[in-house]
């Protein structure tokens, strides 16, 4: 009886624990779109808020960044977020203080007082998206990160109306699976990517960017994919730094293209080299 029991218990153990592979199976799965479709997302380095230095007056998510971007034929990636006035403005952190100095949030302000900051050695201010998709008109694919961590529907409508007319090519990528969902819904013939990573966020960012700590579960949820079954995505964006590369080979299995965040290095890049397809980078010189 006691071995009969033992074997019991042992089976029930193997048929929660192959149950529990095939649900995370199920709740990781992509969509993988025509190989035409995502062919250019390889087809050079993705220029990270474009090519920017500080020293030389170029910043981040800038006009002058995705010039030079364009100018040395890279894809530019860049960042879209909401100011207090409903304004899609290309600016990366949730608080002004990294860049400008200001302890104000984003949300909290407008695009005219967001306006009356300039970039450090620039006369330069956050352009707004309109804006970029006017300078860049289809010279360079954009791969558009989407910074929505409210109630989703109105900003991703807004920037669908922005995007359904533009003549180039681009992609929308976000850590929001919810966000990618709207696009799965409403305009899915619009390439969605999945941000993710480890969600390790120093105290800097906090202070500095304003950078959401998650609790953990939301962590555990965002950091496995767990939530892919909501918004299906045709490519997945991952963290290279504090992930292992048992992680990277896992991602290979989901069968779209696996693009790595954010090279800054060449030793970084020969790290991760063989894992990814394409790379999103802050410095070209990584060969």
């Amino acid at each position: 009886m006691r071995k009969r029991r033992r074997i019991i218990f042992i089976a029930i153990v193997v048929a929660l624990a192959f149950g529990g592979l095939v649900l995370a199976h199920i709740a990781r799965g992509a969509e993988v779109p025509d190989e035409s479709r995502t062919a250019w997302l390889e087809s050079t380095l993705i220029a990270h808020k474009g090519l920017h230095n500080d020293a030389e007056g170029i910043a981040e998510n800038s006009l002058s960044a995705f010039a030079e971007a364009m100018e040395q034929g890279y894809i530019i990636e860049l960042d879209v977020s909401l100011t207090k006035d409903s304004q899609l403005v290309v600016f990366h952190d949730k608080k002004l203080k990294r860049l400008f100095g200001s302890d104000a949030y984003l949300k909290d302000t407008t695009y005219q007082e967001l306006s009356e900051f300039t970039f450090q050695n620039s006369n330069e201010t956050v352009p707004l998206f309109s804006e970029v998709l006017s300078f860049v008109n289809g010279e360079a694919p954009l791969l558009i990160e989407i910074k929505n961590e409210g109630d989703v529907g109105d900003m991703e409508r807004m920037i669908y109306e922005e995007l359904k007319d533009y003549q180039g090519l681009y992609a929308v990528q976000s850590f929001n699976p919810y966000t990618l969902k709207w696009f799965r819904e409403n305009a899915p013939d619009v390439l969605r990517g999945q941000l993710s990573g480890s969600f390790i966020i120093s105290d800097y960012e906090v202070e500095y960017a304003g950078t959401t700590r998650l609790p953990w579960y939301k962590k555990f949820l965002l950091s496995n994919l767990l939530l892919n079954f909501e918004s299906k995505p045709n490519f997945i964006s991952y963290e290279i730094k504090n992930t292992d590369i048992d992680t990277f080979v896992s991602l290979k299995k989901l069968g779209v293209r696996i693009l790595g965040w954010t090279i800054e290095t060449k030793e970084e890049y020969q790290r991760v080299k063989d894992y990814f397809d394409n790379f999103i980078v802050d410095t070209v010189d990584i060969e």
